[in-house]
């Protein structure tokens, strides 16, 4: 029987709750309906979690409503899709009810619960049910019902559970797309696993479950050793592709040779190597004596050991992945000039278009790969405008770059794009001289007047809209649509184009994909080009990845 909760359970509570969604990702991204490659629920939950804990590393709160507040903190910041926002909005209720608390019992925990409930959905424009909305607000209305009848915190949290459960069964009822493939909904799922190892937490029956990720480390524990100890400088990591069939002994000699630490994993096809060097340059050129290099991370862990002694974080070769991140400590960028833009999208060519029609920061992210709201942020902080308007270009990463009208000083307007085509449309309308609500007009007008088709790949086999859909099938999509999977592009084209006539256009862009050839990209746009010899259609190399194309039509 526990009475009450304090900061050090509760903290405790919310590793656990980490740890268990973790071993979970992939059996929450699997409940996902949608066949298209996206950012899985299990994985944005995930790594929203995963930030409160590290929130909870560095502070160590000591009182019940400092942790609450702390991994409030933390989950806003690092969410991820709209699983990982509402997740946010359901713990920052909770820890507005426990501010100032040093422990809390049953009924003060319900009513936490509930103010968290309460703020999810009145932070959601239209509340959908059948969702984690649901299974929340059902769970949570058990916990402040048994609370009330004097149950202690454990038989609270179990019947709030039990509540849970049955709410997420029902979510298939709510839900026509679930029922058909028959599956619950994979954000409330994830909300009772965070609260079951919770609960199992606090009863001391908490079983680390087994995580089916690398746990071998990639780079050095810098904080963890002394620089004398640091033997060598450079921690090198890096795989080969196979081109030659020849035992690596002669290989793991020479590295040894050069540096220590040495580990190398093979298989048929690859190898991929970890060492501590002085030479890094001189293991690349010997490992490619046995193939083509395929990646390589080199990372100055003096100079790391160096920024974590001195209390600063520790930049890696991750960051040149994310230009926020090497940004992230410096002060906002002062205000010189009214109205800013920042981008979300993936691909140099998208990217660069974005630049050259007047965005002063773009944000790595989209499809399979949603940004956080501190990724967003960031671009923010950084962009010297006073006024900044944000194109998330992506339907889950809206909510998430809203997160950020808190969180900075500077006004953020956030325009909804559902998709990358509407932030190009948007943007060429982009005035730097016209003030923040004319313009904020203007975008919006913009984005109505696009129409975007997608044609990507099917990553599972599914059952959807009428559809049986096989993984590796083309799949097109017209405005969120399913136009239908398809084993060749020209059947799928030719199925595009017919939706496409409906929209009698006049001008049609094609963006074209990392794995399509420039050859390729144009004999699509002239099968298109073909279908609609009125219309005006462009071929742009947009280097985006999970979508082979891109299709703009006004």
């Amino acid at each position: 029987m526990t009475e009450f909760i304090d900061g050090q359970q509760f903290t405790s509570m919310v590793v656990c709750a980490h740890t268990a969604l973790s071993a979970a990702k992939q059996q929450l991204n699997e409940l996902n309906v949608f066949p298209v490659p996206d950012g899985d629920t299990g994985t944005n939950m995930s790594m929203t979690m995963q930030n409160a804990v590290s929130e909870l590393n560095k502070k160590h709160p000591k009182t019940l409503g400092a942790a609450a507040d702390c991994v409030a903190s933390g989950l806003l910041r690092g969410a991820r899709g709209n699983s990982g926002v509402i997740l946010s909005l359901l713990f920052r209720g909770i820890a507005k009810k426990l501010k100032g608390l040093d422990r809390a019992n049953a009924v003060q925990f319900a009513a936490a619960m509930q103010e968290g409930v309460d703020a999810a959905y009145k932070a959601v424009m239209k509340p959908a049910e059948g969702t984690i909305l649901t299974v929340s607000r059902l769970a949570t209305a058990a916990a402040v019902e048994f609370a009330s009848n004097g149950a202690d915190l454990e038989l609270t949290l179990t019947h709030a559970l039990e509540s849970g459960q049955d709410a997420l069964a029902d979510t298939m009822n709510l839900n026509p797309v679930l029922k058909k493939a028959g599956v619950v909904d994979a954000g409330g799922k994830g909300y009772l696993i965070i609260w079951q190892a919770m609960l199992e937490c606090l009863q001391g029956r908490f079983e680390m479950p087994e995580i089916q990720e690398e746990t071998a480390k990639d780079k050095a524990d810098f904080g963890a050793i002394d620089d004398e100890e640091i033997t060598f400088t450079f921690d090198t990591v890096f795989i080969v592709r196979k081109t030659v069939d020849k035992p690596l002994e002669g290989l793991r000699a020479y590295l040894s040779s050069i540096g220590d630490c040495l580990v190398i994993g093979e298989d048929d096809e690859a190898f991929k190597v970890h060492v501590h060097t002085d030479i890094p340059g001189n293991a690349l050129t010997e490992a490619q004596k046995y193939g083509t290099l395929e990646v390589a991370k080199i990372e100055n862990m003096r100079i790391q050991h160096e920024d974590v002694a001195a209390g600063r974080k520790a930049i890696s070769a991750d960051d040149l992945e994310d230009e926020d991140a090497l940004f992230s400590d410096k002060a906002p960028a002062a205000p010189e000039k009214e109205v800013g833009v920042v981008a979300v999208c993936a691909g140099d060519g998208l990217a660069g278009l974005f630049k050259e029609l007047g965005a002063d920061a773009i944000v790595t992210g989209g499809q399979t790969m949603n940004p956080s709201t501190q990724d967003i942020l960031a671009a923010v902080e950084r962009t010297p405008a006073k006024t900044v308007f944000v194109f998330p270009n992506n339907k889950n990463i809206i909510m998430a770059a809203q997160q950020c009208q808190p969180l900075t000083e500077k006004r953020v307007i956030v325009i909804p794009t559902g998709a990358v085509p509407q932030g190009i449309s948007a943007m060429i309308n982009f005035d730097s001289n016209a003030d923040a609500e004319e313009l904020e007009a203007v975008f919006n007008e913009s984005i109505g007047t696009v129409h975007t088709a997608q044609v990507t790949y099917a990553a599972r086999d599914s059952e959807f809209d009428g559809y049986h859909i096989l993984a590796g099938q083309y799949l097109g999509l017209l405005d969120g649509a399913l136009v239908g999977s398809f084993d060749s592009l020209p059947h799928l084209l030719d199925a595009l184009n017919d939706k496409i006539e409906a929209l009698d256009p006049s001008l049609i862009s094609v963006y074209y994909g990392e794995d399509i050839q420039t050859s390729d990209a144009q004999t699509t746009s002239g099968i298109i080009e073909a279908r609609f010899p009125d219309a005006e259609v462009m071929t742009i190399n947009g280097g985006q990845p999970v979508y082979y194309y891109m299709i703009s039509i006004e």
